[in-house]
């Protein structure tokens, strides 16, 4: 589902149980992730649910760089979906440019989560702009 998609949706739906839902299936229709991914390495800090984010970047000229992750409670799975949507095979600007506060903003997320799931995926977000700045960084220097 894509972002306008996804708003679109949550605007058109009336109680949060139905978004709650949305986010659930969203989360259930990921790629599972493998347990070789399921590393401390890849596990994003700050998270109270476990949460893996695996990393790959392109050889293409900007990076582009594409993200698979995981969870092990269902609605921060949904949060993942949409952190995937939102980001995975971007370049690191385009990264760095998406404004998923507003985003979030607009999915009426931030006054209906949990401040652990609101932490959750700030920390999820952190991870995601900190790879994008060293493959910019990277790029950088190898240029």
């Amino acid at each position: 589902m894509d972002l306008q998609r996804l708003v679109d949706t949550f605007n058109f739906l009336d109680n949060w149980e139905d978004k709650y839902r949305v986010l659930i299936d969203m989360g259930r229709k990921l790629p599972e992730l493998p347990d070789t991914s399921r590393t401390e390495a890849n596990r994003v800090d700050g998270c109270t649910s476990n949460v893996w984010l695996e990393t790959t970047v392109s050889d293409d000229t900007p990076p582009r760089i594409y993200f698979s992750a995981d969870s092990d409670a269902f609605i921060v799975k949904g949060l993942v979906a949409i952190l995937l949507e939102a980001y995975s095979g971007k370049t690191a600007q385009e990264i760095l440019d998406t404004d998923i506060e507003s985003l979030f903003d607009e999915l009426g997320l931030a006054q209906q989560l949990t401040a652990n799931r609101r932490d959750g995926f700030v920390s999820m977000v952190k991870a995601v702009r900190t790879q994008a700045l060293a493959t910019q960084a990277g790029a950088s220097n190898s240029a």
